[in-house]
């Protein structure tokens, strides 16, 4: 009897037993699926106060370098001027005497202006009572001076003559056209006041107080309708200029947002500045580089197809914003367009996770895209021939070993994982990824057009917002004049002021390839 009561004691134990380690599997099971939303939620909350207070890039840019050095570099200087002091006290040097000489002559640009002066020693008779010394050579020296800048008026004159015997006919040299007619600003002060706020992200309303600094005073509506008046010039260059990209093979695309006022409403609407890039640079190409902007009220496909209507290329370079999937399915007579995806967009969600979270699986991905990279950096410049070997003998290897890695990585690692959600985005895209193993022309990034849109912003975050849609589009046009001045390595005011006259002086529009940006004199050339 006894027996008996034990052994049911001992299945009912048994029982029990199993069924606590199967509640326990399942607050395991329930505490680990926790556990990674936990991870998952810091991971995000790490992201967004990166994003807010942290640096926007995975890498810091050389200037960031320089501002913890800039306090260090004046200690520097402080303590480098006390101990010449010092030294010239010691060996018994005035202060203005010479000490070690740092020469750096022809270190200054050639072109520009030279202002000498002489300094002559207190006497040139000799110490010994032999008379005059004679001059048997000198030191030169050259510094770096500045002198605040300065405006002036021009002043025109028109001499009128006529015949003191007939009293008849009269002559006069006709007035000379402007941008505003009988108005304050000469073509070059248009010019100076574009770049600044397209080029240096200074408003209209900063300049304003920047004059008013001289004793002249313009208020930001008189700046801004200068700006109107040249634009409306402007607008032949900028239709040229997309006639080049029509007939461009390979184009890079991206957009920023771009805040605009909501009309009758009082408040900012959200619009977008889209960006069509050419640049051959990386292949050694021969065409120029340009870039052009355009103003949409939206992000979607629909406004990237309208910029493009009409382009001729095969590849487009972009991001994998889903928008850019409607322009694989267009009827063109030279077929779709075939996408080029962005390694940067991929790598740098491998670099926000392995800095949230010391994936080292993250870590492992961003090694080998960096290797992609050290080959591209090989062959920047070379012909596309030289590059597409390098990329066969090279980076195909790497690329044909990282899909299989990436899927193992992925049947190991929780579906609900940020890990495994960037990995799946490498996949998915990997086409527009690997495309350019198979053309030496193409990037492996869209750099270009991000490095070319990113002045943009900045003026976009000066300005706050443009006027209304129509003050965006003409901001778009001026901008991609001025950007594609950089580009091209021109002086983007000198352009402007030279390309002003010729139009207003009547430039044949048959001749406006003459007026490109890429046709004028290169920065370091000297000014007229």
């Amino acid at each position: 009897m006894n027996l008996t009561v034990l052994q049911e004691e001992n299945e009912r134990l048994k029982a029990l037993l199993a069924q606590t380690q199967a509640t326990l599997a399942e607050h395991q099971a329930a505490l680990a699926e926790s556990e990674e939303a936990r991870r998952r939620l810091e991971t995000i909350v790490g992201q967004l106060n990166h994003e807010k207070f942290g640096a926007r890039s995975e890498k810091l840019h050389p200037d960031q370098y320089h501002l913890p050095l800039e306090d260090v570099e004046i200690a520097q200087g402080v303590l480098d001027a006390a101990q010449e002091r010092a030294q010239r006290v010691i060996q018994g040097r005035s202060d203005g005497a010479s000490g070690s000489r740092l020469r750096n002559r022809g270190h200054l640009p050639a072109h520009l202006p030279r202002v000498e002066r002489i300094i002559e020693p207190k006497s040139t008779l000799c110490p010994c009572g032999c008379g005059e010394m004679a001059r048997i050579g000198e030191d030169v020296s050259e510094r770096l001076d500045a002198i605040p800048a300065q405006l002036r008026v021009l002043v025109t004159r028109r001499p009128k003559y006529a015949c003191r015997r007939c009293s008849g006919a009269v002559v006069q040299a006709h007035a000379p056209e402007h941008i505003v007619p009988g108005g304050l600003p000469t073509e070059a002060l248009i010019a100076q006041v574009i770049v600044a706020k397209f080029g240096d992200h200074l408003p209209f309303y900063r300049q304003a107080e920047i004059y008013a600094r001289q004793g002249i005073q313009l208020d930001r509506a008189t700046l801004g309708n200068w700006a109107g008046r040249a634009c409306f010039h402007l607008k032949p260059i900028a239709e040229h200029m997309r006639r080049h990209l029509a007939d461009a093979d390979r184009l890079f695309m991206d957009e920023t947002t771009a805040p605009v006022l909501d009309p009758g409403r009082g408040k900012v609407k959200k619009g977008f500045f889209w960006a069509i890039a050419s640049d051959d640079r990386g292949h050694g190409g021969q065409g120029p580089p340009i870039v052009l902007f355009h103003y949409a009220p939206g992000r979607g496909g629909d406004h990237a197809e309208r910029f493009l209507q009409g382009f001729g290329g095969q590849f487009l370079q972009v991001d994998a914003y889903e928008g850019y999937d409607r322009l694989t399915r267009l009827e063109r007579p030279q077929g779709p367009w075939l996408l080029v995806h962005c390694w940067s967009h991929l790598r740098r969600r491998f670099v926000k996770l392995a800095r949230n979270t010391k994936s080292p699986i993250a870590e492992a991905a961003i090694r080998q895209i960096a290797a992609l990279y050290a080959i591209e950096a090989t062959v920047r410049g070379a012909s596309p021939q030289v590059r597409l070997a390098a990329r066969q003998d090279y980076s195909r290897p790497i690329i044909a070993a990282l899909k299989p890695w990436f899927e193992k990585q992925l049947s190991m690692i929780s579906s609900g994982s940020r890990l495994a959600e960037d990995i799946r985005y490498g996949l998915a895209h990997w086409e527009g990824l690997t495309r350019f193993l198979d053309d030496g022309r193409l990037e492996l990034d869209t750099n270009p057009v991000e490095n070319a849109i990113r002045p943009v912003c900045l003026t976009r975050k000066n300005a706050l917002f443009a006027g209304h849609e129509v003050g965006a589009e003409n901001w778009a046009l001026l901008s991609s004049v001025v950007a594609t001045c950089r580009l091209n390595d021109v002086n983007p005011v000198a352009y402007l002021a030279e390309t002003l006259d010729a139009i207003i002086n009547g430039h044949p529009q048959s001749q406006i390839e003459e007026l490109m940006p890429w046709r004028f004199r290169k920065t370091s050339s000297p000014n007229p």
